[in-house]
């Protein structure tokens, strides 16, 4: 069950959290255990933050002392971000750690937004509180720009060109258009529900609850993604992109779009 998978889980984030030394002042517990939907194969996600920012050999050793065993590094140590992972009592545990100064910065970027809207606090001195708080704030503006940057692509070039990527030996090609498209889809209509733009991992969970949205929304990118006809998978992708357009507010790119993907569409289905 889900749920007691999650408990489990957090009762022992909490755990590792508790034996960190002082110096770390913030400890939010992350991902799927933090939203509650944990199964048998999630593992623990937390964010440690210190004061100051530590060197890789800092970051591990404080791992170490959390209790982690087995412990691995991973990402690129020239970047101010450490990620020290391990097992305790079997599970493993990602950890990212940021001075105080780099997650001022980064809070509100990529998925680190929706990673901390639903994030639990472990371990605080008001950091988590401050930062849902200002996540909560979309406005109008941010929607419309968020709307406006993800529908960008679709259109300054010929529709036409939709069929360069039906060809056999596009293969590669045209699954990079698919995925950038249903990226594109789902940043708009995270933005005009106003909640931050989450992983792509569960998609279905995190697209259901969503008051403003394309009908079938995840079936329908499942559905275009494993299609085997090119023209089809197109078709399916791009009525998706007429969809979510069509949702949103009128704007340069917005408006160009929807003009452009019906005129693709044609194309595809003549």
């Amino acid at each position: 069950m889900a749920t007691a998978r999650s408990e489990e889980l957090r009762e022992l984030a909490q755990r590792v959290a508790d034996a960190l030394p002082p110096e770390v002042v913030e400890v939010v517990l992350t991902g799927s255990v933090s939203r509650g939907v944990a199964d048998d194969v999630s593992d623990i996600e937390m964010l440690c933050v210190t004061e100051e920012q530590l060197s890789p050999a800092e970051a591990f050793d404080l791992a170490l002392r959390s209790g982690l065993e087995e412990r691995e590094s991973w990402g690129d140590p020239s970047t101010p971000t450490r990620r020290v992972s391990g097992f305790v009592d079997g599970e493993q545990v990602e950890t990212i750690w940021w001075s105080r100064e780099l997650a001022e910065e980064r809070f509100t970027s990529g998925g680190s937004a929706d990673a901390l809207a639903n994030g639990l606090a472990l371990r605080t001195c008001g950091l988590l509180a401050r930062w849902q708080e200002r996540l909560a704030d979309y406005p109008d503006a941010l929607v419309a720009e968020r709307v406006e940057e993800a529908a960008e692509r679709w259109g300054g070039f010929t529709p036409r060109a939709l069929l360069t990527i039906v060809r056999p030996d596009c293969a590669l090609a045209r699954m990079e258009w698919l995925v950038d498209a249903a990226e594109r889809v789902l940043a708009i209509v995270f933005a005009l529900n106003r909640v931050q733009k989450p992983t792509a991992k569960r998609l279905g969970q995190r697209v259901e609850p969503l008051a403003v949205k394309p009908e079938r929304l995840a079936e329908r990118i499942e559905e275009a993604l494993a299609e085997q006809d090119p023209r089809r998978a197109l078709v399916v992708m791009t009525e998706l992109q007429l969809d979510a357009v069509r949702l949103a507010p009128s704007g340069p790119n917005v408006d160009r779009a929807r003009t452009w993907l019906a005129a693709g569409l044609a194309v595809l289905q003549t």
